[in-house]
């Protein structure tokens, strides 16, 4: 079963949703930060967006501090490690940006 991320009212007034899908063992790990019909993609690993379209510069400043803060990120990964066992989050990720050649 996915996992949804419980955010503060004004971004859920707002519309923003984050999520770990279901179906996804196979992805790096991720979180999936959902507006309308748009999705951005969080390596749970690096913290770095997975792709640049849409521009992960549409995604605001307030929701990605909520989720790299360090009890949420800490969650996220839990989560993310809860569902798929077989491909765990490192566990000295701390949700920080790191440049990776992957």
């Amino acid at each position: 079963m996915a996992f949804s991320l419980q955010l503060p009212k004004a971004l859920r007034k707002a519309r923003w949703k984050a999520k770990i899908r279901d179906r996804e063992r196979c992805e790096h790990p991720h979180v999936t930060i959902i507006r309308g019909t748009q999705a951005w993609r969080i390596n749970l690993r690096t913290g770095m967006f997975l792709e640049d379209d849409p521009n992960p510069a549409d995604v605001p400043d307030e929701l990605m501090t909520y989720i790299k803060d360090e009890q949420t990120w800490k969650r996220l990964c839990d989560e993310w490690n809860r569902l798929y066992p077989n491909n765990v989050v490192s566990s000295d990720v701390q949700g920080e940006e790191q440049d990776n050649d992957e």
